[in-house]
Parts: structure tokens; C-alpha cells; sequence
């Protein structure tokens, strides 16, 4: 269990980049724009031949408590009364201001042990920089340019000091038993929500705005005795409808936290059916051979006649990932839950399980002998033997000759063959094939004397008959 550091301070004074530079990461968002963090994100600082500490950054307090900018405080106040030590970022540039004044009354409230760390001072006097904050009263100032990571090993050494050797927080371990599962979908189709009633808390910031989340956010979770790694992720929207360099960011992140998941779980909105965004959503997570679940939220506030529509277009627009299991949820009520997370494991198995060669050779044979190839200009392709590559996506090598003339759709039998036989439920499978190579091409073959003697005497032979 590790200590809990919190980074606590207005909007954009470095919190992010500060958190960025003790964790060596580049896990949190940041960007000249305020307010670009909003949930809390965790990392762990592992100063070299020191303890290891948590740290969480929040986003930043802008005095509101109405609306996204109230949220966020909310976060970053809940972070703050949950850590052992609070530093309190404030912009050494621009010096003290009135909101500095109300977020260290708050502060002084919440009794936290508190250190003053002014950011920023990079090209300045970082002693005058510290002085203009003289009348709030700290014995702990630490000056800090988190950008160019000045001062980054005394605030490290500060905050130990003031830190107890056991904390109450985790720290995400690499448990290979814990399912890593990211929710992904287009912007305002409930994925935060959906987090907040699995971890019971308001743990992110869900709202009808969209494009809330900007982060993508892991946190782990136990549930009925199985260990999961919930990874929270930016909507994703058009190309042509992203402006913002924030965005932008944001997909990337997004996009990482697919490759790095084990299962997908895309989630619809059950009102607006499946838009070609969703479709496009779904082909990031195929391009990464991601196991895929398929979750249709809100399905609790259609009557049963929009349910019958609703079923009727899915059906025609998920065709092509027919394999995947698609649960009707309610991520506000919390209905349907135990179904997605059944669906979850089935496709958790699926992806990661180990084939042996010989069960995959038995499998490409019967496959063989109950539908052949196609005869292709004359030509029949063989496919002789095959073994498992690779999991998650589950990955077969088949090699043989005149592999080239298999046509598309013998190659999605193949897939479905296997996939059925199996019995593999909501993961891509994929074939990478293999001809065998001629030993002989390329080489002339070079006749001896003897041979050359026969040869003569034989077109000798041949010509004296004609």
C-alpha cells in the first residue's frame, strides 16, 4: 500500500505537467488550454534508491460549482481529503491570486498536510517568485519548473518527509490474471457512467456535455472474486469534426488504450441505433484484433415497439461482427451488468486461449476435406499443415501451395470454420499464410560432359530418323 500524494491548485499551473514529470509518464493530458484534465488520473513516482509514492492529478479548481467546472472541483476536492499529502501547485509567473486565497481556505479546512509549490520559475528568481507568496504562510515552499523538471528531485525529497511509510492506495499492478477492459464508443453514449455504477462511486465525471472525458483513466476493480482493469476512454468522433488540438490528443490516447486492452467494449446508444461513426469505432478496435463486446445502453427507455426497431437495425448494421455478444444495458440503472460481464469472460477466454498443433492441424483438415478450395485457372490451392501463432487475437499459420489463389470468401469459411469448431465467441480470428518456397528455383542445372555427350547423341538420332 502506498502513500498518497495529491495535486491540488487552479486551472493551468502545471498540475499535469508536474505529474507527468514525477511519474517519468506521459499519462495526463497536457496543453496550454484550461481545464483540459477533468478526472482524476493515478500514477506512482519511483524516485531511484527511494520509496515509491501515488500521485493523482485533479483537475483544475476554477471557484464554480455548477456545471463541468463544479465536477472537476468535486474530483479534485475528493482527491485532496483522500491523500496524505497535498501539494498545492500555484503559477509563479502570475503570482498569488483570489482564487489561490479560496482554494487555500479550503485547504486549511480539509486539515491535510500541505506543501506550497510554485511552478513556473524557470528564467526567474525563484526566491522572489516564492516571496509573493509569503503571506500565506508555509514553512514547506518548493520552487519547480515541471516543464524543464527543475526542482523536481527537492519536491520529491520534501514530500517524503512529510509522507508516512504505508498509505491506503494501490498502486495498478501487472497481475496477468486481471482482465484489462476498455470502454469505448463515440461522444455521450454513457461510458463514464457506465464506470461510476461498476466501481459504485462517482469516481468519473459523467455528463450530458459531450466530449467530458478527455483522458483515457484506468482503475482497478475486484467484482465477484475476478480482478479487472477498467480503462475509461474519450469519445471518438469524425476526423472532419475534430478541431481542437485537445481532441486530437485525446483520440491518440484513446487509441492506445485499445491496443493495450485485452477486451473492447464499444457501447451504443439504443435511441440513435448504430451511426457510422459507431462503425467506425468498431473498425479501430478490429484493426487492433481486440476481443469485442458490443453494449447497448439506455435500452431501459425504449418502448417495445422502438426495442423491435432497434433490434431489426442492429442486426443489419452489426452484420459483419456477428460473432461479437451484444448485451442490452441501462448504465443509469445499473440492469443488464451481470450479462455484459459474462459476455466479457467469454470473450476474454476466447481471445487468450492456448491451441495446441495438433488440434489446429486436426481442425485445417476436416475444414479441407469437407469444402476444397476452388480450382483456379486450372489450379487447386493445398493446404498441407497449419500451427497457432499468437493470442488475443487467437492467430494460425497455414502453409501449403498456390495459397495465393484462395479467394476471400474461402478464407472467411476458414475463419468461421475454425471460430465454430472451437467454439470462439467474441474475438477476431486471424490466418497468415504460407507458401512453401521451390528449392530448386533460380538454380540451372549444369549438365557433365557425359551428359552433354548423351544428349548430342540423342538429337543426332532423332534427326537421322527424320
Amino acid at each position: 500500500m502506498l502513500p498518497l500524494v495529491a495535486l491540488v491548485g487552479r486551472p493551468n499551473v502545471g498540475k499535469s505537467t508536474l505529474f507527468n514529470a514525477l511519474t517519468r509518464s506521459r499519462d495526463a493530458l497536457v496543453h496550454d488550454q484550461p481545464g483540459v484534465t477533468r478526472d482524476r488520473n493515478y500514477g506512482v513516482c519511483r524516485p531511484e534508491g527511494k520509496p515509491a509514492f501515488a500521485v493523482v492529478d485533479t483537475g483544475g479548481i476554477a471557484g464554480e460549482d455548477e456545471g463541468l467546472a463544479g465536477a472537476t472541483a468535486r474530483q479534485a476536492r475528493a482527491a485532496a481529503e483522500e491523500a496524505d499529502l497535498v501539494l498545492f501547485v500555484v503559477d509563479g509567473r502570475e503570482g498569488a491570486s483570489s482564487l489561490d486565497d479560496d482554494i487555500l481556505k479550503w485547504l486549511r479546512k480539509t486539515a491535510r498536510p500541505t506543501v506550497l509549490v510554485v511552478n513556473k520559475t524557470d528564467g526567474l528568481d525563484a526566491q522572489a517568485a516564492m516571496n509573493d507568496f509569503a503571506r500565506y504562510g508555509f514553512s514547506d515552499v518548493v520552487a519547480v519548473s515541471s516543464a524543464h523538471r527543475q526542482g523536481i528531485d527537492d519536491l520529491i525529497d520534501h514530500s517524503l518527509a512529510r509522507l508516512p511509510e504505508e498509505g491506503a492506495t494501490t498502486e495498478l499492478d501487472a497481475d496477468p490474471s486481471r482482465v484489462r477492459v476498455a470502454f469505448i464508443g463515440r461522444p455521450n453514449v454513457g461510458k463514464s457512467t457506465l464506470v461510476n455504477r461498476l466501481l459504485g462511486e462517482e469516481r468519473m465525471i459523467a455528463s450530458d456535455v459531450p466530449g467530458t472525458t478527455r483522458d483515457a483513466v484506468a482503475i482497478d476493480m475486484e467484482r465477484d472474486g475476478r480482478l479487472y482493469r477498467l480503462i475509461d476512454t474519450a469519445g471518438l468522433r469524425r476526423k472532419s469534426k475534430v478541431e481542437e488540438v485537445v481532441e486530437k490528443f485525446s483520440i491518440v490516447k484513446t487509441l492506445r488504450a485499445i491496443e493495450e486492452c485485452q477486451v473492447a467494449v464499444i457501447m451504443l446508444d439504443a435511441g440513435e441505433g448504430v451511426t457510422d461513426q459507431d462503425a467506425s469505432v468498431l473498425g479501430y478496435a478490429l484493426d487492433a484484433g481486440r476481443a469485442l463486446v458490443v453494449a447497448i445502453n439506455k435500452w431501459d427507455g425504449l418502448t417495445d415497439y422502438q426495442r423491435q426497431q432497434a433490434e431489426s437495425l442492429l442486426a443489419r448494421k452489426l452484420g459483419f461482427v456477428d460473432w461479437a455478444e451484444a448485451v442490452r444495458i441501462s448504465a443509469k440503472h445499473g440492469s443488464g451488468l451481470r450479462e455484459l460481464f459474462k459476455a466479457v469472460h467469454r470473450a476474454h477466454a476466447s481471445a487468450t486461449r492456448e491451441f495446441s498443433t495438433s488440434e489446429v492441424n486436426k481442425a485445417l483438415e476436416v475444414a479441407y476435406e469437407t469444402n476444397p478450395p476452388p480450382t483456379v485457372r486450372g489450379h487447386v490451392a493445398k493446404l498441407r499443415y497449419a500451427h497457432p501463432a499468437a493470442s488475443n487475437p487467437p492467430t494460425f499459420v497455414v502453409h501449403g501451395t498456390r495459397l495465393k489463389t484462395l479467394s476471400d470468401t474461402y478464407r472467411r469459411y476458414l475463419e468461421n470454420f475454425f471460430r465454430k469448431r472451437f467454439k470462439l465467441v467474441g474475438t477476431p480470428v486471424r490466418f497468415a499464410f504460407k507458401e512453401g518456397t521451390n528449392p530448386y528455383e533460380g538454380k540451372k542445372n549444369v549438365l557433365s560432359e557425359r551428359q552433354v555427350a548423351k544428349k548430342k547423341r540423342l538429337i543426332r538420332h532423332v534427326k537421322r530418323r527424320k
